[in-house]
């Protein structure tokens, strides 16, 4: 990597000679992914030790996968046949030159069987030996041999055979009891037994489970502890003896036997419990002459004071991190050493102390509310605190990336380190409170929660304390989705006419912003867009929300609710939007505080054809979960009782201006008295991308387009605007919020800015008629739209049809400018200025493009887009400020 990049100074050389002849092996393959295959990574760079990487398909994109220095697919599938393939591990491992394998956490990495093939390979197993991982695999033959080595246990038995001798042995041990698989493992087959009736049924169940998961029927049992930590000891063994433990970690803060967060050294511990634990970690690894990394893990009993044995799990654990942070070490590179042959590996640690403390979270692709399963799909923001000494991130993922439902759903391990537990507290909050991950649902706003539990924070945590912890997530659950129901913003994503990336928005951003007005919000405030038949949602929390656009069913809990003034849901009920009724095609809904979803390209709209903004680029989905914004808004005081809503019409007039194309260059002059004439009807195949109208074909004024193309309807690309009228071919379609920036057909009127809400409304069969009038009447029925979504009364502005239509607003003549220029009004908002004749003239480009550097270097105030065509430039304007 770095080391293969660049040559550096001769000192720097030396160095580097120096690690190559100290690095253990020259090329290592990691059979994982994730966070620990990232982790193992940086290890292997710091040593100039060449990676490999193994990946299942649907990892392909992962950042383990970027940061190798060789990469090979495991092909498709899940884990069975891609992870846990160990022919395919091998032969590329073999095939790639690699002298070992690190296996990391989960998968092969306690499998003694894939041990044995890596050595009968030639390969290095960077581990610990069949045997011991035969030992310890099975938690009754680890009991033994803790036995043997004088490490207390809990009472309990061997592998039982029978009902009979079970419940001989829980009368002599006494409830509450533990049932537990011999081969399970991550809190899968252990049941706790209060009393008898619940004995035997328990026994066959977990015998069942362990032979359907485990191929390993055996269950024996133990005393249950009420009150248990789960302290573990980190040991690192030479396999000639010496081991070496390097401090305790509290893991006691779980859910369902899965670890959550993790830190050393453990809180509240008294020291001479310490020292007996970590004595005891060292010689029962001694006993077996432990080699490599492992972890001896006892439950401690707080109400006794007293530890117990509970099992060894060989292999590096997922929170390594604490201890590396506070011992400093680096355990994946003592692994190396260890694995390497080096007798000296453990010399420089044997004196070693622990400094500072430090706290890990596990961060996991899964829904808390929803009994913490599992969460799949598109990453659409990651951002993580600023790294440092202090504070460390083992992860895998960026923005863009798919969660496969396949594997394992952690997604990062947060540790923070600092001089006293309250300090790591405080850091560890700051750090979570950096971080952001949409797109997915995740535990991070449980684990918050968690930091903030009185017991944890006073370092008295045990096993079961998170069974108590009430969860309640900041967030809505989308049960049914409608039909297309989307996340929009106003403006929506300004900005970027130019390049193609159309505002998107609410189609009916009158009714949006009367809906975000109504709730207490600022009117751009993300909400959601419901078209035709609206979703089923169920508020995780209380809220003041507000529909409004077409009158459509909505019941809370069954109750009819009034559109067009806020009602509050509470948590726990369900809002059921239903269908649209009567005329109009589209809703909203605006909650208090808005919707928290990422920017993209600075908006939160949601553009469905690009694939990008809103919730993972889509509407919305059956399972999808909102998450709402803690922040309040600064207006909520000022939110309005009720306000009238804007009518729905059978016959939709809809004012424009003329142009920029018309007669007669264009159309002929029938054509365009015609088009004002004409009970437009909407096409069914209509959308947000544009407004399809059937009614009558024009004349046209000329036979083809000339270069632009054969039908007459055709010319070269130029900048079109939202509301343009735009004749593909014979068909009227008029361009909707996420439609086309350019296009090569011509456009007899555009919509102007007061009524382009009314096209949100148009839906298949409803009529249309074009009013065309003139800029200062458009202006001023913009005002007053401003002034009644800001409260104040709606006024009446007389309108009149004009009856001159000229789309021209000026011309420069060929004769004194060298080259013709036509000013053409394309609606009340921009100005489309061509140059030259119909034809594509590459000096005709260089001429538009000077007048868009020359425009973009002044910041006209008031001038908000350019946009350039073949031959044009299309220049958008607030006409309240220009």
């Amino acid at each position: 990597m770095s080391d293969k990049n660049h040559s550096g100074s001769s000192a720097a050389a030396v160095e580097r000679s120096q690690a190559e002849a100290k690095k253990p092996f020259e090329k290592v393959l990691v059979a994982n992914r994730g966070a620990i295959a990232t982790r193992i990574f940086r290890t292997l760079r710091k040593r100039g030790i060449a990676s490999v990487a193994v990946y299942a398909e649907a990892d392909r994109h992962s950042l383990h996968v970027d940061q190798a220095d060789e990469s090979y697919s495991l092909g498709f599938g899940r884990a069975e046949s891609t992870y846990l393939d160990q022919d395919k591990i091998i032969r590329i491992a073999v095939e790639s030159g690699a002298q070992a394998i690190h296996p990391g956490y989960g998968f092969l990495s306690e499998n003694p069987r894939f041990v044995q093939r890596c050595e009968s390979a030639g390969l290095i197993f960077i581990g610990p030996t069949v045997e011991q991982m035969q030992v310890f695999g099975l938690k009754h033959s680890a009991r033994e041999v803790a036995e043997k080595s004088r490490v207390p246990l809990v009472p309990g038995t061997g592998l039982l055979a029978d009902t009979a001798e079970l419940t001989q042995a829980a009368e002599r041990i006494g409830y509450p009891l533990i049932l537990k698989s011999t081969a399970g493992g991550g809190g899968i087959g252990m049941q706790v037994v209060r009393n008898r009736d619940a004995l035997e049924q328990a026994f066959a169940s977990i015998r069942r489970l362990s032979a359907n998961n485990f191929a390993n029927d055996g269950v024996f049992l133990e005393r249950y502890i009420e009150h248990a930590r789960h302290i573990e000891v980190q040991v690192v063994g030479d396999g000639q003896g010496r081991v070496l433990a390097l401090g305790e970690r509290d893991c006691s803060s779980q859910r369902r036997h899965q670890k959550v967060i993790e830190e050393t050294p453990a809180p509240n511990f008294p020291e001479s419990i310490r020292r007996s634990m970590l004595d005891t970690a060292e010689r029962l690894m001694q006993a077996v002459n432990y080699r490599n990394a492992g972890t001896v893990e006892f439950i401690y009993d707080a109400d006794n004071r007293e530890f117990y044995f509970l099992e060894v799990n060989t292999r590096l654990q997922v929170e390594h991190g604490v201890t590396e942070m506070v011992w400093g070490v680096d355990l994946v590179e003592l692994m190396l050493e260890v694995a390497g042959g080096n007798a000296r590996a453990l010399d420089s640690y044997a004196t070693r102390q622990p400094d500072g403390h430090a706290i890990q979270v596990r961060l996991y692709a899964e829904d808390p509310n929803k009994g913490f399963q599992p969460s799949a799909g598109l990453l659409t923001e990651v951002t993580w605190p600023e790294t440092s000494a202090s504070v460390r991130i083992d992860h895998w993922i960026e923005a863009g990336l798919e969660v496969s439902p396949y594997f394992d759903p952690m997604l990062a391990k947060l540790i923070v380190k600092a001089a006293t537990r309250d300090s790591a507290l405080t850091n560890l909050a700051e750090a979570l409170a950096d971080t952001t991950i949409h797109g997915i649902e995740t535990n991070l706003f449980y684990v918050r929660d968690v930091l903030k539990n009185s017991a944890f924070v006073s370092g008295e945590m045990t096993t079961r304390m998170l069974e108590s912890l009430s969860y309640q997530p900041n967030s809505i659950d989308v049960l049914v989705s409608g039909t297309q129901t989307s996340i929009q913003d106003y403006p929506g994503r300004t900005g970027y006419w130019d390049v193609g990336v159309p505002p998107s928005g609410p189609f009916d951003s009158l009714s949006f912003r009367l809906a975000n007005r109504l709730a207490g919000n600022a009117e751009g405030a993300p909400g959601l867009e419901i078209t035709l038949h609206g979703p089923t949602l169920r508020f995780n929390r209380k809220a003041l929300v507000a529909l409004t656009g077409a009158p459509i069913a909505a019941e809370l809990d069954g109750t009819a609710v009034n559109p067009g003034q806020p009602f509050t849901v509470n948590a726990g009920q369900i809002l059921s939007i239903g269908k649209v009724q009567g005329n109009g095609a589209r809703s909203y809904l605006a909650i208090q505080g808005g919707i928290n979803c990422p920017k993209y390209l600075g908006s939160h709209a949601t553009f469905t054809l690009g694939q990008f903004g809103g919730h993972g680029g889509r509407a919305l989905r059956a399972g999808d979960v909102l998450r709402l914004s803690d922040r309040k808004p600064a207006i909520a005081a000022q939110a309005p009782a009720h306000l009238p809503l804007p009518e729905m019409q059978d016959l939709w007039e809809l004012r424009v201006i003329c142009g920029p194309h018309g007669a007669p260059d264009f159309f002929t002059h029938d054509d365009i008295e015609q088009f004002f004439a004409t009970a437009w009807e909407v096409h069914y195949n209509s959308s947000r991308t544009g407004i399809r109208l059937i009614g009558p074909k024009p004349q046209w004024a000329r036979t083809d387009g000339g270069e632009a193309g054969m039908h007459p309807s055709n010319i070269h690309d130029n900048a079109y605007a939202i509301g343009s009228i735009d004749f593909t071919g014979d068909m009227p379609v008029i361009l909707g919020p996420d439609g086309p920036s350019l296009g090569g057909f011509v456009c007899p009127a555009t919509v102007i800015q007061a009524d382009l809400w009314k096209l949100g409304q148009l839906k298949a069969g409803a009529k249309v008629r074009f009013v065309p009038v003139d800029h200062g009447t458009a202006l001023e029925l913009l005002k007053n739209q401003q002034s009644q979504i800001a409260g104040g009364e709606a006024e009446e502005v007389p309108v009149t049809a004009i009856s001159g239509r000229d789309c021209i607003v000026a011309k420069l003549r060929e004769k004194e400018n060298a080259v013709e220029v036509v000013y053409r009004a394309a609606g009340d908002c921009n100005i489309l200025v061509e140059y030259g004749p119909q034809v594509l003239d590459l000096r005709l480009r260089f001429r538009v493009h000077g007048l868009m550097q020359w425009l973009d270097a002044r910041k006209i105030p008031g001038i908000s887009q350019l946009t350039p065509g073949i031959r044009s430039l299309q220049v958008q304007y607030d006409p309240l400020l220009l």
